[in-house]
């Protein structure tokens, strides 16, 4: 079939290379003038398979009610009169259960896992190099409170079969050798070993042309302003420059793909969450870390690629603004300085992105209502994890096959 896929993020690129594959003439579609530009720029690093859980989960709520205080919150509200905003917000409440959010991280480990094995599948056969490391994750608690509070988490782990460690202060030190110079600072971590880090910009612009050799056309500099909908059927896009035909349509432009399906009546219930990152230099090897450790105390990731260290976190309800706040920088600077002292700060890389977050933290993938219209979005602070997976899931839909995991449960019609 002639596919068109809309976004050339992480997703998007991974979706073309996967439909290509199958043997469909794709041709990709993004506003910016290359890949990987938004919001798949500068993410953490993380390729977190095991680290993966909802930002849905009980006790979220009074947490969160703190964290408004707090001077280095994780979380940050800037209300608005936003009628998707408190829509998403009251969505997101209702999935703060136990019963849900077990539902919820077991889809998403599933999904996970499922793209670890897709990945390395994919890095066998393309040979992409990506700063790439396969060192697990380290969760750190700061506190014996949150070491007991991971219990939930280990639970759902085993429950799936996803390796872990539960580690004791010395235990993280062997995992993660810089942090001797802060081991008092230390109670314990949760390592999940299989996960992964890499550079998402480098992966992706190293795919695109892969998929470009397998005939992908990429249309840069291109906004989709419609979609051309006949008698219940896409038949292809509008954009600013010409009408584009297709037989299948595949919704991959994060954040804002709910803006786009708006107008047809199709309700995706995914809301721009910004995070943010800095990008630093490694002056000193031996204070910085070996692959990701996830600051349980901040919500902030600080992951080794190559000769930099990536600082990525925080989740600041905002709306669709972009703007670089000091004071996210401030947090980013304080937990990368606080566990890796000696640093320089001075030379990083400040940015901001709009992750595309689902009220159950699951993302959307596969069929709508309207025929030929496909959807992979919503992956939240997991897109660069679940990219590959979600990829191979969609072209088997789009394709009529069965994919290898069960996806009815990941469809729009879940919200039904």
């Amino acid at each position: 079939m002639k596919v068109l896929v809309l976004g050339a993020g992480i997703v998007g690129v991974t979706s073309a290379y996967q439909l290509a594959k199958a043997g469909h003439e794709v041709t990709v579609i993004d506003r910016q003038k290359g890949p990987a530009l938004e919001t798949s720029f500068a993410n953490a690093g993380e390729v977190s398979f095991g680290y993966c859980s909802p930002w849905a989960a009980p006790g979220i709520p009074l947490k969160a009610m703190k964290w408004l205080f707090m001077e280095h919150a994780p979380l940050i509200l800037r209300p608005k009169v936003d009628a998707a905003m408190l829509c998403w917000l009251a969505k997101m409440l209702s999935n703060c259960t136990s019963e849900r959010y077990a539902i919820n991280k077991s889809r998403m480990l599933r999904l996970a896992d499922y793209s670890r094995s897709s990945l390395a599948a994919l890095r066998d056969e393309t040979g992409i190099e990506y700063d790439q490391r396969m060192q697990g994750t380290l969760q750190l608690f700061r506190t014996q409170a949150q070491l007991d509070a991971s219990g939930k988490d280990v639970k759902a782990l085993a429950a799936d079969g996803v390796p872990y460690e539960i580690l004791d202060r010395d235990g993280c030190v062997r995992a993660e050798p810089a942090l001797a110079h802060v081991r008092d600072k230390i109670a314990g971590g949760l390592l999940t070993p299989k996960d992964e880090t890499g550079d998402c910009f480098k992966f992706t612009n190293a795919l695109a042309k892969k998929a470009e050799q397998r005939g992908v056309r990429f249309y840069w500099g291109t906004k989709v302003n419609r979609l051309d909908v006949e008698a219940g059927r896409v038949r292809g896009v509008m954009t600013n420059w010409e009408r584009l035909a297709a037989d299948a349509v595949v919704v991959a432009l994060g954040s804002y793909s709910p803006l786009l399906l708006k107008r047809y009546d199709i309700k995706l219930p995914v809301y721009p969450v910004k995070g943010y990152s800095l990008t630093i230099p490694i002056t000193d090897p031996s204070r910085a870390p070996e692959s990701t450790i996830m600051d349980e105390s901040y919500k902030i990731a600080i992951t080794r690629l190559g000769d930099r260290i990536r600082v990525g976190g925080m989740a600041e309800i905002s709306g669709y603004t972009n703007d670089l706040a000091q004071a996210r920088r401030r947090t980013l600077e304080h937990s990368v300085m606080d566990l890796f002292p000696g640093g320089d700060v001075s030379e990083a890389l400040f940015w901001s992105g709009l992750r595309p977050m689902t009220p159950d933290g699951t993302p959307v993938i596969g069929p709508t209502r309207i025929a030929g219209l496909f959807l992979n979005t919503g992956h939240g602070t997991l897109g660069w994890t679940m990219s590959s997976g979600s990829a191979c899931v969609i072209a088997d839909l789009l394709s009529g096959r069965r994919p290898e995991i069960d996806a009815i449960d990941l469809a729009i019609s879940r919200y039904a």
